[in-house]
Protein backbone atom coordinates (compact mmCIF):
# COMPACT_ATOMS: atom_id res chain seq x y z
CA UNK A 1 0.00 0.00 0.00
CA UNK A 2 1.58 3.34 -0.60
CA UNK A 3 1.58 6.04 2.08
CA UNK A 4 -1.40 7.99 0.70
CA UNK A 5 -4.27 4.83 1.14
CA UNK A 6 -2.72 4.31 4.79
CA UNK A 7 -3.25 7.60 6.08
CA UNK A 8 -6.72 7.50 4.50
CA UNK A 9 -7.70 4.38 6.12
CA UNK A 10 -5.80 5.63 9.46
CA UNK A 11 -8.05 8.54 9.77
CA UNK A 12 -11.52 6.43 9.41
CA UNK A 13 -10.04 4.35 11.67
CA UNK A 14 -9.54 6.52 14.45
CA UNK A 15 -12.75 7.77 14.91
CA UNK A 16 -14.49 4.43 15.69
CA UNK A 17 -17.28 5.42 17.81
CA UNK A 18 -20.33 5.85 16.61
CA UNK A 19 -21.78 9.20 17.92
CA UNK A 20 -18.27 10.73 16.50
CA UNK A 21 -19.20 9.07 13.32
CA UNK A 22 -22.45 10.22 13.13
CA UNK A 23 -21.53 14.31 14.30
CA UNK A 24 -18.83 13.81 11.65
CA UNK A 25 -21.59 12.92 8.60
CA UNK A 26 -24.43 15.56 10.10
CA UNK A 27 -21.32 18.41 9.81
CA UNK A 28 -20.51 17.57 6.36
CA UNK A 29 -24.26 16.64 5.22
CA UNK A 30 -26.30 17.98 7.61
CA UNK A 31 -29.84 17.75 5.39
CA UNK A 32 -29.67 14.32 5.05
CA UNK A 33 -30.23 13.29 9.03
CA UNK A 34 -32.46 16.45 8.56
CA UNK A 35 -34.87 14.51 5.76
CA UNK A 36 -34.76 11.39 7.95
CA UNK A 37 -35.67 13.18 11.02
CA UNK A 38 -38.76 14.56 9.26
CA UNK A 39 -39.72 11.49 7.48
CA UNK A 40 -40.03 9.60 11.11
CA UNK A 41 -41.60 12.36 12.16
CA UNK A 42 -44.45 12.13 9.51
CA UNK A 43 -44.46 8.83 9.66
CA UNK A 44 -44.80 9.01 13.72
CA UNK A 45 -47.42 11.91 12.75
CA UNK A 46 -49.30 9.05 10.13
CA UNK A 47 -49.62 6.46 13.17
CA UNK A 48 -50.94 8.64 15.36
CA UNK A 49 -53.55 9.81 12.98
CA UNK A 50 -54.16 6.40 11.83
CA UNK A 51 -56.59 6.13 14.90
CA UNK A 52 -58.23 9.53 14.12
CA UNK A 53 -58.82 9.34 10.73
CA UNK A 54 -62.98 9.20 10.56
CA UNK A 55 -64.35 7.69 7.50
CA UNK A 56 -61.22 8.05 4.97
CA UNK A 57 -60.18 4.83 4.24
CA UNK A 58 -56.82 3.31 5.11
CA UNK A 59 -55.92 2.70 1.91
CA UNK A 60 -56.38 6.17 1.21
CA UNK A 61 -54.82 7.56 4.64
CA UNK A 62 -51.62 5.47 3.95
CA UNK A 63 -51.26 6.88 0.35
CA UNK A 64 -51.31 10.78 1.80
CA UNK A 65 -49.00 9.69 4.01
CA UNK A 66 -46.52 8.18 1.70
CA UNK A 67 -46.76 11.40 -0.42
CA UNK A 68 -46.09 13.80 2.54
CA UNK A 69 -43.48 11.43 4.05
CA UNK A 70 -41.69 11.33 0.39
CA UNK A 71 -42.04 15.32 -0.05
CA UNK A 72 -40.42 15.76 2.98
CA UNK A 73 -37.37 13.76 2.40
CA UNK A 74 -37.34 14.88 -1.62
CA UNK A 75 -37.40 18.93 -0.06
CA UNK A 76 -34.78 17.64 2.32
CA UNK A 77 -32.47 16.44 -0.62
CA UNK A 78 -33.11 19.57 -2.63
CA UNK A 79 -32.32 21.82 -0.26
CA UNK A 80 -29.30 20.02 0.95
CA UNK A 81 -27.70 20.27 -3.30
CA UNK A 82 -28.50 24.13 -3.04
CA UNK A 83 -26.61 24.61 0.07
CA UNK A 84 -24.24 22.09 -1.34
CA UNK A 85 -24.11 24.42 -4.54
CA UNK A 86 -23.99 27.64 -2.72
CA UNK A 87 -20.90 26.22 -0.35
CA UNK A 88 -18.73 25.63 -3.37
CA UNK A 89 -19.83 28.13 -6.23
CA UNK A 90 -20.77 31.28 -4.10
CA UNK A 91 -18.82 31.10 -0.74
CA UNK A 92 -15.49 29.62 -2.04
CA UNK A 93 -13.46 28.94 0.73
CA UNK A 94 -9.70 30.08 0.32
CA UNK A 95 -7.15 28.31 -0.61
Amino acid sequence: MSSGQESVFSEYESDTSQTSKLLRKFKETPFVPIGMAGFAAVVGYGLYRLKHRGEMKMSLHLIHMRVAAQGFVVGAITCGVLYSMFREYVVKPKE
